[in-house]
């Protein structure tokens, strides 16, 4: 799939928006529920607002989503599809509301209903929201290892209860939403499920945290000071002997407590338990990928309309001309259209994936749904920070929407497992666990530098060279004992990560060159073409000495690449606009930025709006 012409006739941004949104069967009438409900009123940013009302505005909205679900909780809980939407739209106006969302429906309601052993549980408070839900798993002391926590919940036989307990400070929950902001609060708490002094592994427990008075006997909550992003009530939770009804354990596959107290499991390993009882934590993570890609969207819509707005001294006397009219500028901004498309194409296709796959296919599939968030959000944040500098000292103000939405990268990056520990993991596995990406052919020169075929083949290339490096230096027997697993993965490590990021970069590939594809309207099918050439321009450029070496690229070809990439440039410049308007940005949100509404004005003259 080549690019014959680098110039492109008018855009239509309909076509590019039902693009961008063509996700599953009703994608274009979920993603146009959540676009009008956050484009109302609610959701605008309020300025003169403290720490403590943005995070009691952040569960308003909560509430306000939560009357306008387009389906039942229990229909809405089981879509991944539709949860990652909510997040896409959400994080647009406010990373807040969509982590606070993410936790009530995905994480909390989503694990109580996914429960179909126990006797079904009242739920009336929760599906109006007169409780919000949260989920308590990690720990001060445990984080990426939380299958090693250590909050117990020991069967009282006698009395047919659990008793919560956190044994020490390293056991104290942290950092979930529990404080009274937001009113009564209910949790999902992971906790070592104690039979008769046995550790059957770790469980979720359905548990009260507190009411309209205040936490609940036996439950200290202790506020965190703020973190950087959308503010969150943060808090520090630990739990004294709390006595929990039987009905607190939710069960499933992977243990059961049967009505004579005794436990059993189809599934023998704790971890595995361990890992089934968190399996909504997958679905989260679709949804903080979906969170960060509405969130770089957004932010590259507000510096693509300010780059037309903003106008500086031009090469002649008492001229004046846009920002967007720079090279310097808006190739940088171009760059991460191409990319922001590329992750959104990605996005689309791992969900399907996931909601797809059958049973012999999870452990793949949840790797790849991994490895996508950990890509995702890492470019969301690069993205986000370059639209932030393209708009100078104006996107350094909150107000001008733009300053939070590095900070909330920052947070889905650490949120549903560490990225690069997520990656280390999938590095591991795939070192002998995943097929080696085909030989590629050796080039001759002759080969198109916007061909995606090509481009595309030149991933591989790369994918295959770390995955055979990965190989050998975790065989290397020059790093000592080979029973050191340790010396051994530290060996491989850096090529090991270096696959993974090749793999899902060519999976970005595949998403992108299969929806050009699909795509009918000339215009829009050059543009896309153009976008994914450049995209993969960039990925060549970053590994050409890999590329040299196995002789996937000429020397001739490494030379002409920055050309090939003006080139591409100069055809996609005058659409820059129109590449982003398809973003769909709500314009309630666009023109309540006053960097957008009064170029040129210092922002702080708007702080008290």
């Amino acid at each position: 799939m080549s690019i014959t012409n680098s110039s492109i006739t008018p855009l239509s941004c309909a076509d590019l928006t039902q693009t961008l949104f063509q996700d599953g069967p009703d994608g274009a009438y979920v993603h146009g529920h959540w676009r009008k409900v956050v484009a109302a009123e609610l959701f605008r940013y309020r300025p003169s607002e403290s720490v403590e009302e943005r995070w009691q505005h952040a569960y308003d909205r909560l509430r306000a989503v939560n009357e306008q679900l387009p389906v039942s909780p229990e229909w809405f809980v089981a879509d991944p599809r539709g949860l990652a939407a909510l997040h896409e739209w959400t994080s647009v106006v406010d990373g807040a509301t969509a982590t606070v969302a993410g936790i009530h429906f995905n994480l909390f309601l989503g694990s109580v209903l996914d429960d179909e052993v126990s006797p079904a549980r009242e739920l009336d408070e929760f599906r109006s929201m007169a409780r919000v839900g949260t989920f308590l798993c990690t720990e001060r002391a445990h984080g990426n290892d939380a299958a090693a926590l250590e909050t117990v919940a020991r069967y009282d036989r006698e009395c047919d209860e659990f008793v919560l307990h956190s044994p020490n400070d390293g056991a104290q929950k942290y950092m979930p939403n529990t404080s009274p902001s937001g009113g009564p609060k209910a949790a999902v708490v992971a906790a070592r499920l104690l039979v008769d002094d046995v550790d059957e592994g770790v469980f979720l427990f359905l548990t009260p945290l507190s009411d309209h008075h205040g936490t609940l006997p036996g439950v200290t909550v202790r506020l965190l000071p703020e973190r950087i992003g959308s503010p969150v009530d943060h808090c520090v939770t630990s739990f004294n002997q709390v006595r929990l009804p039987r009905t607190a354990l939710l069960q499933g596959p992977h243990g059961r407590l049967g009505t004579d107290g005794v436990f059993s499991s189809v599934v023998g390993s704790p971890r595995k338990r361990f890992l089934h009882a968190i399996r909504r934590v997958t679905v989260g993570k679709l949804c903080m990928s979906a969170s960060t890609l509405g969130g770089c969207r957004s932010a590259l819509a507000t510096a693509v309309r300010y780059a037309h707005v903003r106008h500086i001294s031009g090469p002649v006397a008492g001229q004046r001309v846009p920002l967007a009219a720079h090279r310097s500028h808006h190739a940088r901004l171009l760059g991460c259209v191409a990319t922001a498309y590329a992750m959104t194409f990605l996005h689309r296709a791992v969900t399907d994936r996931w909601i797809t796959h059958h049973s012999g296919e999870r452990a793949e599939v949840e790797r790849l749904v991994a490895v996508t968030k950990g890509w995702i959000t890492w470019k969301a944040r690069h993205i986000t920070t370059e639209s932030r500098e393209r708009c100078g000292a104006q996107g350094l103000f909150p107000v001008n929407g733009l300053a939070e939405y590095s900070a909330n990268a920052d947070g889905a990056i650490t949120a549903e497992g560490d990225n690069l520990a997520i990656w280390c993991k999938a590095g591991a596995e795939m070192i002998f666990g995943h097929e080696l990406a085909p030989q590629p052919p050796v080039a001759t020169g002759l080969e198109s530098l916007t061909d995606l075929g090509f481009l595309r083949g030149t991933v591989a290339a790369t994918e295959r060279h770390w995955h055979l490096t990965a190989r050998h230096d975790l065989r290397d027997g020059r790093i000592g004992r080979t029973d050191d697993g340790l010396a051994r993965w530290n060996n491989a490590s850096d090529a090991a990560l270096a696959l993974v990021e090749a793999f899902t970069v060519g999976q970005a590939a595949d998403a992108f060159i299969a929806t050009c594809a699909r795509v009918t309207d000339p215009s829009s099918r050059t543009a896309l073409k153009s976008l994914c050439a450049l995209f993969l321009l960039g990925e060549v450029d970053a590994h050409c000495g890999p590329l040299l070496a196995v002789g996937a690229l000429t020397t001739t070809q490494v030379s002409a690449l920055p050309q090939a990439r003006r080139e591409l440039i100069a055809g996609l410049a005058p659409h820059l606009a129109a590449l982003t308007d398809a973003f769909d940005v709500p314009e309630e949100h666009l023109s309540s930025l006053p960097m957008l509404t009064a170029p040129g004005a210092p922002a702080a003259r708007y702080a008290s709006r």
